[in-house]
């Protein structure tokens, strides 16, 4: 084990000074250290974020030309792009995101996120559950005995209480060309923890979820009675329990029953409500007007919403033409969209109860290839939490002097699962049964108190 993980794990490992201090104040009282931390463990995990938005940016994200930038750098590792200072002292962003550089007073930025899965596939299974893949190629597929989706846990351990779905993401399902990416599904789980899947642009005038609506000459009775007879022949039906693939099904089709009669779902959804000035704020593009839609999800009860910013490989995924991509399509993007939602997020009140992240599966490479382009590169990268009780204005862990590896508080996307968990009130050792029966916690990861407010 390298020299820098040992210490990053010893120093997790240990008390901080108010802990130590208040171990003190117990055994005044007659309590034990192993008695304290009986007790600490028993109380659970304080419920920091109601709900979680997570804006997963498939392809990979440069961190030396966005939020690790290497000024100091050789020419053929640092870019194009220059440094400008941020509303963070001693942050800097690139040059090309002077919007998103206000923001970054409400924003925590983790530098040191790694691990060595390199196809996009089995990365973004890793990003999107926390839990390593077992293969690591470009064929990796989703199946019904994966790891399940964040949000497909949240669905299993604290669902929603309001008439709206727990789990939602759009505006696509990602793939890497015919090989869907697993981690997006509810894997073992069962489809009744699906997320609900809205697969269709917000930022068409002509859009409505069809999945939410029944066809007008269909009456809800008559929907209700259908639903009747299906049950009646599951009874004598024993095939959603000897197809993994189905697990869930019924569950699954009383669930959608219930949101299609839902107003409180089809309000939500209602993205034509919205003010057209703030949907221009937040850009009339798929990506744009979804982010705003996650905004209004949460706003009416559900609790994880995942926003894709590329179907395929094709968004950050910048193995040529990386700077070009990046000024012309990438970057004004996100210019346009994060700091957009974080300012509307903390002018509603709700940032506070909703922590937004913004990731990719990995970064890129130092080195710019032949092709004015970077390659995957999951030994270390950048990602950015905000709101749901991270600090306000924090970096955490550094790299090295090219953003090749980390060289202060390394952690994985294990560490990254654990921490939104336990913000969610979740205890991250919480086991659940994989299709075997086996128990598996919910991650083996480590939250980074650091991070917390």
């Amino acid at each position: 084990m390298r020299a820098e993980y040992a210490c990053a794990d010893f120093r997790r490992a240990m008390l901080s000074r108010r802990q130590m201090l208040q171990v003190g104040a117990l055994g005044t009282l007659g309590l034990s250290l192993p008695a304290a931390l009986r007790a600490e463990a028993r109380s659970g995990p304080k419920v920091r974020a109601k709900s979680v938005i997570f804006l997963h940016q498939f392809g990979g994200v440069p961190q030396q030309d966005t939020f690790d930038m290497k000024p100091d750098a050789p020419a053929e590792l640092r870019g194009e792009f220059k440094p400008i200072p941020s509303s963070l002292p001693g942050l800097d962003v690139c040059e090309l995101l002077p919007r998103v550089s206000r923001i970054m007073h409400q924003v925590t930025v983790v530098r040191s996120v790694n691990h060595r899965i390199g196809a996009h596939n089995s990365a973004a299974y890793y990003s999107l559950t926390g839990h390593t893949p077992q293969v690591d190629n470009v064929s990796a597929t989703a199946s019904a005995s994966d790891y399940p989706a964040y949000g497909s846990i949240v669905s299993k351990l604290a669902p929603s209480q309001a008439r709206v779905p727990t789990f939602v993401s759009m505006p696509w399902m990602i793939a890497d060309g015919v090989f869907r990416t697993p981690g997006q599904f509810s894997g073992y789980l069962g489809k009744e923890h699906d997320s609900l899947f809205i697969t269709k642009d917000p930022n068409d005038p002509e859009f409505s979820v069809e999945e939410l609506t029944l066809p007008i000459e269909v009456p809800l009775e008559r929907v209700s009675n259908r639903q009747a007879l299906r049950s009646g022949l599951a009874a004598y039906s024993q095939l959603s329990e000897s197809i993994a693939a189905v697990h869930g099904l019924d569950a699954y089709q009383q669930k959608a029953l219930s949101l299609l009669t839902s107003s409180e779902t089809k309000k939500a959804f209602d993205i034509q409500a919205e003010d057209p000035r703030l949907r221009e704020r937040y850009g009339r593009t798929p990506y744009g007007q979804s982010v705003l839609m996650a905004r209004r999800l949460i706003e009416s009860g559900v609790r994880f919403v995942t926003v894709f910013y590329s179907p395929g490989i094709v968004g950050w995924d910048t193995h040529s033409n990386n700077f070009g991509l990046l000024r012309d399509k990438l970057l004004p993007t996100t210019e346009q969209t994060l700091p957009t939602l974080i300012e509307d997020l903390d002018q509603r009140g709700l940032l506070d109860d909703t922590l937004v992240v913004w990731t990719g599966e990995f970064g890129r490479t130092p080195t710019i290839n032949k092709d004015a382009g970077r390659d995957h590169w999951p030994q270390c990268y950048t990602l950015l939490m905000a709101g749901g009780g991270m600090k306000r204005g924090f970096v955490y862990g550094a790299s090295d002097s090219t953003a090749a590896y980390p060289k202060d508080d390394p952690c994985t996307p294990d560490d990254i699962a654990a921490t939104m968990f336990y913000c969610l009130g979740i205890d991250p050792a919480t086991e659940l049964h994989n299709h075997l029966g086996q128990p598996v916690p919910v991650s083996y990861g480590t939250p980074i108190m650091p991070l917390l407010a």
